[in-house]
């Protein structure tokens, strides 16, 4: 997945679960939308289903201080290539 790829299925997951239209990659989530904690747990469901599998709870705790979508997808592509390498090495 292209990191254009990420960006643009991150922005369909906060449209489409949390109905925020067009976020700026750099805003502060809680500040400019009240993203709150049960947000970022559905947030973490929607990006396990976007990868195709279950985060592990080490994976989840990287999660724990991002504040932007840029931040996220940072996040999702560090995972997928970590994924990537482990794939390679079996």
């Amino acid at each position: 997945m292209t990191r254009q790829e990420i960006e643009r299925e991150i922005k369909n997951i906060f449209q489409r679960e949390f109905e925020v239209e067009n976020p700026g990659m750099d805003d502060n989530l809680r500040e400019e939308y009240g993203f709150d904690s049960i947000d970022a747990i559905e947030l973490l469901l929607e990006i396990e289903k976007l990868l195709g599998f279950e985060l592990t709870q080490e994976e989840k705790k990287l999660a724990m201080e991002i504040r932007t979508i840029s931040q996220i997808c940072d996040y999702v592509e560090k995972i997928t290539q970590i994924k990537a390498t482990l794939a390679g090495d079996k």
